[in-house]
């Protein structure tokens, strides 16, 4: 068995939800560094391998694979022990995708890249976009009313993918504990896992960058 090849820039959100996988899994692998701000995604090299030019991307053998939810049920699919991180069960099944698909179309295409679209631009964020991620921490912490993790009882791939964009959208709104108690504690939670590591570093990088826009909010 080849080793992997991982391609992204941590500060990406959704390059450390596949980070917190491989180390979950214990899976070895390289990392290549592929920044997004100098645009090197875009080399020819690159887009030989993943047209999209998107990260992360992973490289098993001659296969390219992107997009972090595919990448993680691939992971799971192909190096896992057992299926606990992505459950074969249909009904279990079903509702982590449902939170892989809410974090893909509502928190990190909605809340996080359109967001980032007006600090890294106009440096000026309408109050909309504060309200949009209001709104995903309320649905988060429904998610979570009657269990421990976002997708039921135990760990997912659900809650990496979610966790790399929460942590992120603190740049934006601080999360209060006394407002959204269970969001609080499932964050706590997921930072006492002894990989998390993986997803903290870029985490801090992510939040920097954005607070050197010095954006501002409209009035």
């Amino acid at each position: 068995m080849g080793k992997l090849t991982l391609y992204g820039f941590d500060p990406s959100p959704p390059v450390r939800p596949v980070k917190l996988a491989l180390a979950a899994l214990q899976v070895p692998y390289d990392f290549i560094e592929v920044n997004v701000i100098k645009r090197e995604q875009l080399s020819e090299e690159y887009l030989k391998k993943n047209p999209q030019h998107t990260v992360p991307m992973l490289e098993d053998g001659e296969a390219c694979i992107w997009d972090s939810h595919a990448i993680m049920a691939y992971l799971v699919s192909k190096y896992g022990k057992d299926d606990s991180l992505y459950p074969k069960d249909p009904l279990q099944r079903a509702i982590v995708d449902q939170r892989l698909y809410f974090e893909s179309g509502v928190v990190y295409a909605d809340a996080i890249r359109r967001t980032n679209t007006y600090v890294f631009t106009t440096k000026v964020l309408p109050k909309e976009r504060l309200e949009a991620i209001v709104e995903v921490y309320n649905l988060m912490e429904s998610f979570l009313m009657k269990h421990d993790y976002i997708a039921g009882d135990h760990l997912t791939i659900a809650d990496f993918s979610l966790i790399s964009s929460i942590s992120s959208l603190v740049a934006y709104v601080e999360i209060d504990s006394s407002k959204w108690k269970k969001l609080s504690a499932w964050i706590k939670r997921m930072e006492k896992l002894p990989y998390y590591s993986e997803n903290a570093i870029g985490a801090e990088q992510f939040i920097a960058l954005v607070k050197n826009t010095n954006f501002t909010v409209e009035a």
